[in-house]
């Protein structure tokens, strides 16, 4: 059911050190060529990582959890064990505006089904990755997303009533993620 695949696919940053393959990366993005594309002019081209020696290359290139400034992000044994990159072709489109957001998620959501989690990275250092990955200079790179089994549980919490929505780690690693209710969100109802 939608509900509990949306339900279950969280912001996961610590894996297990399964491998994903090749094929899987290619079935999650085989899934999201078939999404709605804004003029359907299908700007997005997608780097696949999957062997050990790249996901090395690629993991100092990210940023990991904003809110947790004393986490550098997982440690050594804990790191994703696959990603997708997410790249634009600015000579189709220089914006490819909703088109990165509908991809990204349907690929969370397929990873999902499968027993996979991950985490959409925007923090990126391009460059960096741009160097590493070797990307012509006619791509964008819009958005990392880090996959792997995870290994960490999140759990949604209510926002209280001072707004806050700072997620956190409690004592035995557990990460909590509070989100608005529903009254909260809904400004009209008519």
């Amino acid at each position: 059911m939608l509900a509990d695949l949306v339900e279950k696919n969280r912001s996961y940053r610590r894996f297990f050190q399964e491998p994903i393959t090749r094929e899987m990366l290619r079935e999650l993005v085989g899934l999201a060529r078939l999404t709605a594309s804004a003029s359907n002019r299908q700007p997005l081209r997608y780097i696949l990582i999957s062997s050990p020696e790249t996901c090395a290359d690629v993991f100092p290139c990210l940023s990991w959890a904003g809110f947790l400034t004393d986490w550098p992000g997982p440690e050594e044994g804990e790191r994703p064990t696959g990603y997708i990159v997410i790249l634009s072709d600015i000579s189709i489109s220089p914006k490819p505006g909703i088109d990165v957001g509908i991809a990204a998620q349907t690929i969370l959501l397929a990873a999902a089904e499968k027993g996979y989690g991950g985490c959409i990275i925007g923090s990126i250092k391009r460059q960096q990755l741009r160097k590493v990955l070797e990307i012509p200079d006619n791509h964008d790179i819009e958005l990392v997303l880090a996959l792997g089994k995870p290994k960490e549980t999140v759990v949604i919490e209510t926002v209280g009533p001072e707004g806050d929505t700072r997620y956190w780690r409690d004592a035995d690693g557990v990460h909590h993620v509070p989100k608005h209710s529903l009254e909260h969100l809904i400004i009209a109802d008519v």
